[in-house]
């Protein structure tokens, strides 16, 4: 409903179950609950922590790998990756790291219990040591060290193999699809 000045103003509805048709049945998804949005955030906030820790660590070579498995799937900039050794073999010719995470966001996706979670990234990378650790004579417009504006986006799914979580614990998850982007 738009009122005087041309805004638009939505009603809210109660939330109402996903309904899905396939060709062989109705599918119906779980409705979500403020519960399942507030560890779902939680899980998200102790994965991206976790995660870019373990990016920007000495031991990213063989640490970061096991956030994935290897079915799955990332691209960097464009360029696909497969699997665990996909990721192993990208991080091993990669300049050390540092990430600024600025902001994250957390979209739970309703069918399985725990939920696959959506999570999309924002922040800054430097690449190298940064601008001081380039040699004098670097022109300013060099990548290399400067920081550069990123977008990431992972599809977490649960992890059948961790051990069951108790209601109210934050689920194991790892990463389905890994896709990134630089956006400055």
């Amino acid at each position: 409903m738009l009122d005087k000045r041309g805004a638009l103003h939505l009603k809210p509805r109660p939330p109402r179950p996903l309904t899905m048709t396939t060709g062989l049945s109705v599918v119906s998804a779980t409705t979500l609950t403020p519960s399942d949005i507030e560890i779902a955030t939680r899980a998200a906030d102790h994965f991206t922590r976790l995660y870019y820790t373990t990016y920007d660590s000495d031991t990213r070579v063989v640490d970061l790998p096991q956030f994935y498995r290897p079915t799955s799937t990332l691209t960097w900039n464009g360029e696909p990756v497969t699997g665990v050794d996909g990721v192993k073999n990208l991080v091993e010719n990669m300049p050390p790291t540092k990430h600024e995470m600025h902001s994250f966001d957390c979209h739970p996706i309703p069918g399985s219990q725990p939920p696959s979670l959506l999570v999309v990234v924002s922040g800054n990378v430097t690449h190298g040591l940064g601008p001081a650790g380039n040699p004098p004579n670097t022109p300013n417009k060099t990548i290399e060290g400067h920081p550069r504006v990123f977008s990431q986006s992972f599809m977490l799914l649960p992890d059948s193999t961790a051990p069951t979580t108790k209601p109210g614990e934050v689920a194991k998850y790892y990463i389905g699809a890994d896709t990134l982007r630089f956006v400055g």
